[in-house]
């Protein structure tokens, strides 16, 4: 019914094999959607356990999995959402030494991480194997997007050169669900190859507002991660 979908596009999507970094609040949205849209495998890594904070945002994880594993807790949902897809669970931390190796044969990258220095390390990856990231970010109602291709587009630390404080911060559980809605919209468009991806734009949420606004982004040619390429 959709044009460019159909089943061609379902077969495209049963094909593809999506790494997850992160099983919270965005990484819950992404992956549900991911899983039922037919995505055929999904490899999901966190090494954190579920508190009790944490049910008002990370929808995959229910009271009874308080002190499970993340990547444990949301790789049964995710099976019992689709039991004809496969779904990988790794619970460990990602660091310069193993990232390449959780990546693996993926074929793109999803950031549903909550700090900078992790998301730059799968910019590298994604940079190092020529895949796609789809970036996600929030904090209290406010979210942004963006979708960077190696080679087209800036890369992560085009956009943000230096990460910003590190700090706790406040998020209202529907942020996760449309900023994570809208990642694996554009997962979803660029395995099936429809429609116009976020490619050199932010797109910035303000729930206060409701209101959408897109920033243009440039790559940087001394960027340290993509100059060279």
């Amino acid at each position: 019914m959709m044009d460019g979908f159909g089943e061609r596009g379902q077969e495209k999507l049963k094909q593809a094999k999506v790494f997850i970094a992160g099983a919270g609040g965005l990484g819950s949205s992404i992956s549900i959607y991911l899983a039922v849209a037919g995505v055929g495998q999904i490899r999901i890594v966190d090494r954190d356990v579920v508190e009790l904070s944490n049910l008002n945002r990370q929808i995959l994880h229910w009271d009874k999995d308080i002190a499970r594993g993340k990547a444990e807790s949301a790789g049964e949902k995710l099976q019992q959402m689709n039991s004809d897809i496969k779904i990988e669970v790794i619970a460990e931390d990602i660091t310069e030494d193993n990232i390449l190796k959780l990546v693996g044969d993926c074929q793109l990258i999803v950031d549903a991480m909550d700090n900078f220095p992790t998301r730059y390390l799968l910019n590298k990856a994604a940079l190092k194997r020529n895949i796609p990231l789809f970036h996600g970010s929030v904090y209290g109602l406010d979210g942004m997007a963006s979708t960077i291709i190696p080679g087209e587009t800036a890369c992560l630390r085009c956009m943000f050169p230096e990460p910003p404080p590190s700090a706790t911060f406040p998020v209202v559980g529907v942020t996760p669900g449309i900023i994570g809605c809208i990642q694996a919209t554009e997962v979803i468009k660029h395995i099936v190859g429809i429609g116009e991806l976020l490619r050199n734009r932010l797109l910035v949420w303000d729930g206060l507002s409701t209101k959408f606004r897109e920033l243009t982004v440039k790559k940087d040619p001394h960027c340290q991660d993509c100059g060279s390429r």
